[in-house]
Formats: C-alpha cells, structure tokens, sequence
C-alpha cells in the first residue's frame, strides 16, 4: 500500500506501509533509507520488510525528500536531516501509534537519531550504516564523502567527469533513477552539527558493515548513546544491507519490546 503527506514547507512525500496479520500489540516499524536510494530498494528488496512482516509488524518507509517518489526540488534550502526528522514525525502521526520502532541507514540513521531524540513515540531504535562520523563530525561521516566532492560527481556532465573518490554516488544514482540535482542540493545540506546522542534513551541497536568506509570505528557511536548494543557484519556501504544477518538483526533486536 502507499500514501502521501504534506510536510510543512509544502512538499509531498510518498511512503510505503507493509503488513500480514499484524499483531496489534506490537508498535509499527518506520523504516527510513539511505541516501541516493529509496524506501523500496533500500528495505524492501534486501528481505528487511519481509523479516518484520513475517514476525507480525506493521511496516511504513518514507521516500525522504528529494529521493524515490517524493517532490524533488533543487533548492538546498529544502533539505538537510533536521528537515526530514520533522517529516519523520509527520509520518508517526500517520501510524496513529502511540509508539513506534525506527530504524535507519546511512543518511537514514542521522534522521533516526534526530528524531528519537525529540519524539517521545520512539521507543526502539536501529541505526545502521554510520560509525564515528555520527559522533565526530555530527552525522554521516564527511571525512570519507567530502560534500563538496559529491556534489560534482552528482552534477557532472558525463559520469566519467565524476571526481574518481565519489563517483560511486554517481553510479548509485544513476543505476536507482535518481534526481541527481536534488541529490545534490541535499548532500550540500547535509547535517554538521552535533547529535543529541545524550537525549537517546530508548534500546538501540548500531549495525555496521565490516568493510563499510562510512561507518568506521561504529564502537564509538555505540559507546557514546546510553545503553547501545553494537552488531558488525560483513560487507561495506552497499553490501552490508544484503548480508542475511541484517535483516534477521533489525526484526529480532526489535522483536524484545
């Protein structure tokens, strides 16, 4: 099934809801992607909706702003995580739930962390794909993606004219249909500031691929949100959200409340 909200800057973002005899008594899962993809391909695909479904969740993803079937502007001035934790809580006031499960990748776990920090409905917590930079540098780590690197790889001519260091976001974008031009307003966005990690107090998991340039030293992050459980399992950035452990790590870390 899908849907669509407006946000209150007045873009209309499309998300996705999942279910197969739900349990009732279990909060729903909101599920929030990484960047340059899209709801469907990034949890979806991967087996993550399904390993929820089969337990008895209910399941939403969000199609973030400026990603999937969501409005695309190009105007920086619409994007940045803080933006989509706000569009995050819209989507929670769609659940009708009291309390939900979130869970998030990459650029998807900045918004996560974002939004369990000051939405009292959050009451587990999975963020994947991010590591040191989420404490360091205050979100995904610019260190190894130098915005500003990224940017031109998105808005080259030809992919071949793609700084050699990002062009792997140029190909990501190409390959998922993306708009490179809002890719790029929301990566010249992207969150600098520091994370509230100290006013995270739910259960939380921290996922890291082993060979993930992006999500190094995920210890770090785990060490600095109160109580957090840390999982690492095979592959980098891309592969990691395929390794069979991933899925079965969400729904089961989520499954204890």
């Amino acid at each position: 099934m899908t849907d669509e909200f407006r946000t209150h800057d007045g873009l209309t973002l499309r998300y996705w809801s999942w279910s197969r005899n739900p349990d009732r008594a279990l909060p729903p899962v909101v599920l929030l992607h990484g960047f340059a993809v899209h709801a469907r391909l990034n949890w979806e695909g991967p087996g993550t909706v399904e390993a929820l479904v089969a337990r008895g969740r209910r399941v939403y993803a969000l199609d973030a702003r400026g990603h999937g079937e969501s409005d695309r502007p190009h105007d920086d001035t619409f994007y940045g995580e803080s933006l989509m934790a706000r569009d995050v809580r819209l989507l929670i006031d769609r659940t009708g739930a009291d309390r939900v499960h979130l869970a998030g990748y990459s650029m998807g776990a900045v918004v996560a962390l974002l939004a369990a920090a000051d939405d009292a409905r959050v009451s587990r917590l999975v963020v994947g794909g991010i590591g040191a930079g989420a404490v360091e540098v205050g979100g995904l780590d610019t260190r190894a993606m130098p915005p500003e690197l990224v940017s031109a790889a998105l808005t080259a001519e030809d992919a071949a004219d793609a700084p050699e260091r990002t062009r792997g976001f140029r190909v990501l974008a190409d390959v998922s249909g993306a708009d490179r031009l809002a890719l790029a307003a929301q990566i010249r966005a992207v969150h600098r500031d520091a994370l509230p990690l100290d006013r995270i107090t739910v259960p939380t998991l921290v996922l890291a691929g082993a060979g993930d340039p992006l999500a190094t030293r995920p210890e770090v992050l785990a060490s600095a949100i109160a109580g957090a459980e840390l999982t690492v399992l095979p592959g980098d950035h891309l592969t990691a959200v395929r390794d069979p452990g991933f899925a079965e790590a969400i729904a089961s870390f989520l499954a204890r409340d």
